[in-house]
């Protein structure tokens, strides 16, 4: 019988379990199981009222599972699991009960990397296999003997690296990205924010060197997307600008369109409040909002964007595409440089992040900028990098 079998049929029978995860061992047990979990919390010596974790060890099974996941919260997952974080996430449909203490409207969540039990199927209740308050075990022989001998299953993988999950609290986050660190653990705080906070509120102060230092030929993908907006004959009188950020693009076309008023949209406030500090403020009008939101009003003569549509999936692409042509005087433009997924994969050089960057190929979102009526071309490129002018067809 392998370890996954045996695992899967204690549990199933309302035994408890030390198991090894990818932190230290862990005791396990059916999380809809009452009596098993009553029987865990009276070995721990752990408070009723206290919550503990719902362990899954492969992520789709656990998205699957919890389809009321907001849509950043799973992209933030992917990001982080599996591996050793355990996720806090609100909990509306009042799911695994036992599991949550007094606060049944929260959810912890683990995913840990543990390849010899991926096979399992089905979630478990853990928590650490100590009693309440003692050392975290890294090995078997570490696990409080009279928890040894009341398991009704023990899995001996050898040492473990000791330290317990990073507990973040996600909470919030789908719908300000906020988020905490409940309890420092084995991921360290740096590697969070690259996950976490990086997508979603980039520092205004630090962005400029960070964007360059990602993006070698960001000054030159900048110049090209400002220099194509100029490309109709007649200057644009209102600019409609998707992702503004600090301003970077912004800038350069109230310049190269000096009778121009420009709205724009970010999904982050500081970003905009250091764009409205630096865009002079009669020409400009700075909103957050999202791209899978209504747009702002037009018409335009010019829509544009720099380094941001690539967040889109396939699909958002397209629903982006139409919406901004609905938004175009007849003859406006739409002036997109990005991120691109290259013809030749050796020029692919932008760090991507998985589930946040979600470049395309030219050649398809060429073809979905044609299907919405669009005159579409590609006028730059290098490595991975593009810019497309597309001309609202005159009806």
């Amino acid at each position: 019988m392998s370890e996954v079998e045996a695992f899967e049929r204690c549990l199933a029978a309302g035994g408890l379990a030390v198991f090894p995860a990818d932190t230290v061992y862990g005791l396990a047990c059916d999380p809809e199981d009452r009596c098993a979990l009553e029987r865990l919390y009276l070995l721990k010596r752990r408070d009723r009222r206290k919550p503990s974790a719902v362990m899954y060890f492969d992520l789709e099974l656990a998205l699957s599972a919890l389809p009321e996941i907001g849509r950043r919260s799973r992209e933030a997952m992917r990001r982080l699991l599996p591996g050793a974080v355990t996720v806090l996430l609100g909990n509306p449909e009042g799911r695994f009960p036992l599991a949550c203490g007094n606060d049944h409207a929260t959810l912890g969540l683990r995913v840990p990397l543990v390849p010899s039990l991926a096979g399992m199927r089905g979630p478990v209740l853990q928590s650490s296999a100590n009693f309440a308050g003692g050392p975290d075990p890294r090995r078997v022989s570490d696990v409080p003997a009279l928890i040894r001998a009341a398991a009704d299953l023990v899995i001996d993988a050898g040492e473990l690296p000791g330290t317990p999950s990073t507990v973040v609290d996600l909470r919030r986050y789908d719908d300000d990205g906020a988020w905490e660190v409940v309890r420092p653990g084995a991921v360290a705080v740096s590697e969070l924010e690259r996950a976490l906070a990086w997508p979603f509120h980039f520092d205004p102060t630090s962005y400029p060197s960070l964007i360059r230092a990602e993006i070698p030929l960001f000054e030159r993908l900048q110049e090209e997307v400002a220099d194509a907006t100029t490309r109709s004959t007649c200057g644009a009188r209102r600019i409609l600008e998707l992702g503004t950020g600090t301003g970077e693009t912004a800038k350069r076309m109230l310049a190269r369109h000096p009778e121009a008023v420009l709205v724009g949209i970010d999904e982050s406030e500081s970003m905009l409040a250091s764009a409205r500090r630096r865009l002079p403020p009669g020409r400009v009008e700075l909103r957050v909002a999202r791209l899978q939101q209504p747009l702002p009003a037009g018409p335009f003569d010019l829509v544009a964007s720099a380094l941001c549509v690539h967040h889109l999936d396939a699909p958002g692409k397209a629903d982006l595409f139409a919406r901004v042509r609905s938004l175009l005087t007849p003859g406006g433009m739409f002036v997109l440089g990005d991120v691109v997924v290259p013809d030749d994969p050796a020029d692919a050089r932008t760090e991507l992040t998985p589930g946040y960057d979600q470049p395309s190929s030219v050649s398809d979102q060429l073809r979905w900028l044609d299907a919405v009526g669009f005159g579409a071309g590609l006028v730059w490129s290098r490595g991975d990098l593009a810019v497309i002018a597309a001309t609202a067809a005159r009806v």
